[in-house]
């Protein structure tokens, strides 16, 4: 997948469940957060880097703030693709663009951005992102150390 700046993003494909839907048989809102945190985390391994090992290092990384934007609904047994692209690298800190789209048509159902910090496992007080991570970051988002754009 191809974000808008010709960078390379990341993409995750799921599926919908019936455990991911409401009364009306559309996703309920808060699941596209967990479409979007499985993308990241995927996104991650794809990189070189578990979540599991990293926390054995000491490392975790833990959502700052998150933003998001409804624009259709997904449905049952819909194939969804979740992307996520670094748009800005901080020393401790990241912004994802990610957008989830029905495989099917490619329709924009929802996106959103997502600042996530380092953090030191033990204390959970923020830490300078290893240099290889930010390394595999700056290539995915097409960014150097900075802001993306600066």
């Amino acid at each position: 997948m191809h974000a808008q700046n010709g960078v390379q993003s990341f993409a995750h494909r799921c599926r919908v469940y019936y455990e991911d839907t409401d009364a009306g048989g559309i996703v309920y809102y808060v699941n596209y957060l967990k479409f979007m945190e499985r993308a990241r985390t995927e996104c991650l391994r794809d990189l070189g880097f578990a979540q599991s090992t990293l926390a054995g290092e000491g490392l975790l990384f833990v959502v700052h703030s998150a933003e998001a934007r409804y624009h259709a609904p997904a449905r049952l047994d819909d194939e969804l693709l979740v992307s996520a692209q670094v748009i800005e690298l901080n020393r401790a800190s990241l912004r994802f663009r990610q957008q989830v789209r029905r495989a099917v048509d490619d329709v924009l159902l929802c996106e959103g951005q997502f600042l996530v910090a380092c953090v030191r496992a033990d204390n959970l007080k923020p830490r300078a992102i290893p240099q290889a991570l930010r390394t595999a970051f700056a290539v995915l988002g097409g960014t150097g150390t900075s802001k993306a754009g600066e």
